[in-house]
C-alpha cells in the first residue's frame, strides 16, 4: 500500500498523533513554554475541503491527475504559513494539474503539455520548501497551475567507486539515496533538517545546507554536474572535479529553484561511510563566550563534523540544559583515520574559552532528538495556539556581536514581552557563522497570518539592515523575494532574468520566484 502524504502537516498520514496524543503532547509543550491555549484545535479533514475546480483539464497521460489529494498537498510547502493555512482548510490556489513523470522523456512532455495549455510549471520535489518556493498564488499571466513531482525519479543510476561520485536522479529523497549508496558502500553526507522528506533535486535547486557543520556544508560542495531539461532544450554541464571555463553551468542551476529548468538528475562526489567518531557537548557560561570557541575551531582546521553552538534559553526549551548555560554540540568523523587527536585538540580549544567539555553527553543527545522532532512538533504547536517560526543567516566574525544584538533586539522589541528569540549556529567557517534564530510565542489564533508577516517583516529587515544574508540555506521563494531584490546587484538581477529569458521565454517555470521578466 502507497503511504500517503499529509495534506497539512509534516510527514505522512500514519504519523500524524491522534486527537488524543495531539493533546497530550500540546499540554506538555505548554507547560514547558509557559504559553499557548489549554484548548488544542484539530486540522479540518481534506473531505470538508472543497478545493476550486481546475481551470484547465487533466491530460490523458500516464503522468497527469488532479485528484484532491494531489492538488491539496501540492499546494502548498511546509512553512508555519503554509501548515497553518492547511491546518484550516485553507486551500484557495491549488494546482489544476499534479504531473509525475517517470522519466526524463515524460518530463519533457509535461513541458510540452504545459506549453499548449499555457500553463505555468511549478517543480516539486519534496515539498518541503519553507519560504513559499512552491505555491503560485496566481498564474497570470498563464491560464492555470502544474506541479511537476519529480518523486518517480528516485534512482541511483550509476556509481564510480574510483572518483567517488555517484550519479542519482533529482527525485531520490535522503532516506532513498542513502540506503542505494549504502548498497555500494557509500554516502552523500548530506543531512538537512528535512532529510526525511526533501530531495537531491530540491537540495540543488535551493543550495540546501546539511547537518554537518563544516567544510562540506552546503550541496554545492558536493555537485560535479547537474542535468536539467528547460524549455528551449537539454541543460547539463560536463562532469569535472573543477574547471576554470568561464561562470560554470552547474553554479547557475545551484539555487536557480526552478526557474531556470527543471533538474533531472546530478553526478555527486560520495564518500565511504565513517567508522571513527568523536562526540561530545561542552557547555559555556554565556553565547558569547561559545562564539569566541567556535570560532577558534572554525579558524583552527580541524573542520569538525559537528560544530553547533546553542544558547542557553534554546538548551532549556528542547530539554538539552537548564537555562543557564550555552550548549556547543561538537563532533569529528572519518572513514580513514581515528579522530581522537583532533578532538583533543578540540578540547584545549573549548577549555582556553571556559568550556566545560563532557564526551558522551546526554545533553547532545536530547538536543539531537528535539533536532530530528522539531518537524512534528511545530505542526502540534500550531493545534495548541503556539507561533513557532524560524529565520536563519549568515555574518562575518568581526560584525556577528552587534548584529546579533541587533536582530535579536528587534524581534524581541516586536514580541512586547510575550514570547522568546532564540539562537543556534548551524553552520561555521573560518570567516563567520550561520546564526538560526527561533520564535516563540503566543499565537494571534485566527490572525497567525498577519502575526506572521509582521516579525518576518521585522526579522528580515533585521537581518539586511544589520548586513547578513537573507538565507543561509532556506532558499529565497516566495517569501524572502522582496529582501533578496535588495540584498542583490542590480546589474545581476538584469543578468539573471536575461538567462531567464533565454531558457524560459514565456516565464512558465516557477513564475515569481528569484526575477520577473
Amino acid at each position: 500500500m502507497t503511504r500517503r502524504r499529509s495534506h497539512w502537516g509534516w510527514g505522512y498520514e500514519d504519523q500524524e498523533p491522534s486527537p488524543a496524543q495531539r493533546r497530550e503532547i500540546a499540554a506538555a509543550a505548554v507547560g514547558h513554554l509557559g504559553f499557548g491555549a489549554p484548548d488544542v484545535e484539530d486540522p479540518v479533514p481534506l473531505e470538508r475541503v472543497r478545493l476550486p475546480a481546475p481551470r484547465v483539464p487533466a491530460p490523458d497521460r500516464p503522468w497527469a491527475t488532479d485528484a484532491p489529494h494531489e492538488r491539496a498537498t501540492h499546494h502548498y510547502g511546509r512553512g508555519y504559513r503554509d501548515v497553518v493555512r492547511a491546518f484550516r482548510g485553507r486551500f484557495p490556489h491549488p494546482p489544476d494539474v499534479v504531473a509525475r513523470p517517470r522519466d526524463e522523456r515524460e518530463v519533457e512532455d509535461v513541458l510540452a503539455w504545459a506549453e499548449e495549455a499555457d500553463a505555468a510549471v511549478v517543480p516539486y520535489g519534496g515539498g518541503t520548501s519553507v519560504v513559499g518556493g512552491v505555491e503560485l498564488p496566481d498564474p497570470s499571466p498563464h491560464a492555470a497551475v502544474v506541479s511537476l513531482d519529480l518523486g518517480a525519479l528516485d534512482r541511483v543510476l550509476e556509481v564510480d567507486p574510483v572518483s567517488r561520485a555517484a550519479r542519482i536522479q533529482a527525485g531520490a529523497p535522503g532516506p532513498c539515496l542513502e540506503e542505494q549508496l549504502g548498497e555500494h558502500g557509500f554516502t552523500l553526507r548530506h543531512f538537512p533538517q528535512s532529510f526525511e522528506l526533501s530531495t537531491l533535486g530540491g537540495w540543488i535547486a535551493t543550495r540546501a545546507g546539511g547537518h554537518f557543520a563544516t567544510v562540506y556544508t552546503h550541496i554545492d560542495d558536493l555537485v560535479e554536474s547537474v542535468r536539467a531539461v528547460t524549455p528551449a532544450g537539454v541543460w547539463q554541464s560536463r562532469r569535472l572535479p573543477g574547471s576554470g571555463a568561464g561562470p560554470s553551468p552547474d553554479r547557475l542551476l545551484l539555487g536557480s529553484e526552478g526557474i531556470l529548468g527543471v533538474i533531472t538528475e546530478a553526478w555527486v562526489r560520495v564518500l565511504p561511510r565513517p567508522e571513527h567518531r568523536v562526540s561530545a557537548g561542552v557547555r559555556f557560561a554565556s553565547f558569547a563566550d561559545g562564539a569566541e570557541a567556535v570560532r577558534a575551531l572554525a579558524q583552527s582546521g580541524l573542520f569538525p563534523a559537528n560544530c553547533r553552538l546553542i544558547d542557553a534559553r534554546e538548551a532549556a526549551v528542547t530539554g538539552a540544559g537548564d537555562g543557564t548555560h550555552a550548549l556547543l554540540v561538537v563532533g569529528f568523523e572519518s572513514a580513514d583515520h581515528e579522530v581522537d587527536a583532533w578532538a583533543a585538540r578540540a578540547r584545549e580549544l573549548c577549555e582556553a574559552h571556559g568550556g566545560e567539555w563532557e564526551e558522551r553527553s546526554r545533553s547532545t543527545g536530547a538536543w539531537r532528538d528535539a533536532f530530528l522532532r522539531a518537524p512534528y512538533l511545530r505542526d502540534v504547536l500550531i493545534a495548541a495556539g503556539v507561533f513557532s517560526e524560524t529565520f536563519e543567516t549568515a555574518i562575518t566574525w568581526d560584525r556577528f556581536a552587534a548584529f546579533h544584538d541587533e536582530v535579536a533586539g528587534a524581534v524581541t522589541e516586536a514580541l512586547r514581552g510575550e514570547g522568546s528569540v532564540t539562537c543556534r549556529f548551524t553552520h561555521v567557517y573560518p570567516d563567520g557563522p550561520a546564526p538560526y534564530y527561533t520564535i516563540l510565542a503566543p499565537a494571534r489564533r485566527g490572525d497567525e497570518l498577519a502575526q506572521w508577516a509582521e516579525l518576518k517583516a521585522v526579522a528580515s529587515d533585521a537581518v539586511i539592515a544589520a548586513g547578513g544574508t537573507i538565507t543561509h540555506h532556506h532558499a529565497v521563494g516566495r517569501d524572502h523575494r522582496p529582501w533578496y531584490d535588495r540584498q542583490r546587484p542590480d546589474a545581476f538581477a538584469a543578468a539573471l532574468r536575461a538567462a531567464k529569458a533565454a531558457v524560459d521565454p514565456a516565464g512558465r517555470l516557477n513564475p515569481g520566484v528569484l526575477v520577473d521578466l
